[in-house]
C-alpha cells in the first residue's frame, strides 16, 4: 500500500475520534468558543510538529502564490469548521460526520473542474453512493 493511503486512512480515523471528542467539549458553552479553543491548540501542535519535520531551507521556497492559495484554503477550512461545529453542538455527530463527509463528492468534481483530475467510473459510483447515502440520512 503507497505511503499517501495510509496517512488518508490515518485522516480519516482522526476526523472521525475528533467530532466524537468535541461534543462533550462543547459542554456547556457554545460551539464558536469550543471552535476557537480547539483551533488554538491546533495551532500550536502544527507549528511545533512542523517546526520538528520541516526544513529550515524549505522556506525559501514558499511564493506568493503558495500563500494565496494556502489562504484561501485557510478561509475554506475556517468556514468548514464554524459550520461543524454549530451543527455537531446541536445535532447528532453521527448524523453530521456522514453529511460533512458529502465533501468528498465537492471535492471529486472540483478535482475534475480545475485540477483535471479524472473521473474513473468507480469514482462516479462511489460519489452516486455517497449522495444515495445523503439523501437516506437527510431524510431519516
Amino acid at each position: 500500500m503507497e505511503r499517501w493511503v495510509v496517512y488518508a486512512f490515518l485522516s480519516m480515523l482522526f476526523a472521525g475520534v475528533t467530532a466524537v471528542i468535541a461534543k462533550p467539549g462543547l459542554t456547556g458553552i457554545s460551539g464558536d468558543l469550543g471552535m476557537a479553543v480547539r483551533t488554538c491548540f491546533v495551532f500550536v501542535f502544527v507549528l511545533l510538529f512542523a517546526a520538528a519535520v520541516v526544513p529550515a531551507r524549505e522556506l525559501q521556497a514558499l511564493t506568493p502564490a503558495n500563500i494565496a492559495w494556502l489562504a484561501g484554503s485557510a478561509v475554506a477550512t475556517a468556514l468548514s469548521w464554524i459550520f461543524y461545529y454549530k451543527a455537531i453542538k446541536e445535532g447528532q455527530v453521527s448524523t453530521v460526520a456522514l453529511i460533512d463527509k458529502g465533501s468528498v463528492v465537492i471535492a471529486m468534481v472540483l478535482g475534475w473542474l480545475f485540477l483535471q483530475e479524472a473521473l474513473t467510473p468507480a469514482k462516479l459510483a462511489g460519489c452516486g453512493l455517497i449522495v444515495a447515502g445523503l439523501l437516506v440520512i437527510a431524510r431519516g
